[in-house]
């Protein structure tokens, strides 16, 4: 089976090139920070402290979690949007740093990995996940550029936001995921490293295509 992983920090264009892989190559996709900002969305829901992993993991494993046609469902419930906040980004970036809680849900990720193939994008695809991917690439833009897309994204949706909170935010998140002591965001060994910053979209799909074709 085809497997592709595509990693790097937020903002830098993973979520739409990688659907367009998909699409493109008529291959399944994994969104695995869309798991973290489930969780981070359920606990905050039910009052319940990352901290409390013993009880955090209970109600992972309780919860009705439903990924298919490009929504997501908890216990029957639309979050597709609700779990797109800058809010839920940020308490999402620090609950991957729980070793035990990453540990629980790396199953559920490998179990996307079926006929005809896979395109998983997230921070730790091509390191942790699935190191045997054949085609790795891991994705880079300026903090600034990636502030300026998210804020265009947020402003859209209806969301207020401040472009220098949100370079705030991102900067932090970066931090976090750069340093944490498990499954850090750094690129795999041999993954092909793309700069996003002055790229469009079409530009990056092209660039990935052109890679696995070879």
């Amino acid at each position: 089976m085809m497997l592709i992983t595509i990693d790097g920090p937020a903002g830098t264009g993973k979520g739409t090139v990688a659907q367009a892989i998909a699409k493109q190559l008529n291959l399944n996709y994994l969104d695995s920070g869309a798991i973290y900002r489930v969780i981070a969305y359920l606990l905050l829901d039910k009052d319940i402290s990352f901290d409390n992993e013993v009880l955090a993991i209970k109600e992972i494993e309780l919860a009705d979690l439903d990924f298919s046609n490009s929504e997501i469902l908890l216990n029957k419930k639309n979050i597709t949007s609700d779990i797109r906040t800058e809010k839920i980004a940020s308490f999402a970036s620090i609950i991957a740093t729980s070793n035990i809680i990453r540990e629980s849900i790396l199953d559920k990720q490998r179990r996307h990995l079926k006929p005809p193939g896979l395109v998983a994008e997230g921070r730790d695809m091509g390191t942790v996940v699935f190191p045997e991917a054949r085609y790795k690439f891991y994705l880079n833009a300026s903090v600034a550029e990636r502030a300026q897309r998210r804020y265009k994204q947020l402003i859209s949706k209806g969301f207020d936001v401040n472009i220098t909170t949100l370079e705030k935010e991102i900067s932090d998140r970066d931090e976090r995921d750069q340093n944490r002591s498990v499954s850090p965001l750094v690129p795999a060994a041999n993954s092909v490293i793309i700069d996003t910053t002055n790229l469009s979209p079409e530009e990056v799909i092209s660039l990935l295509l052109t890679h696995i074709n070879k």
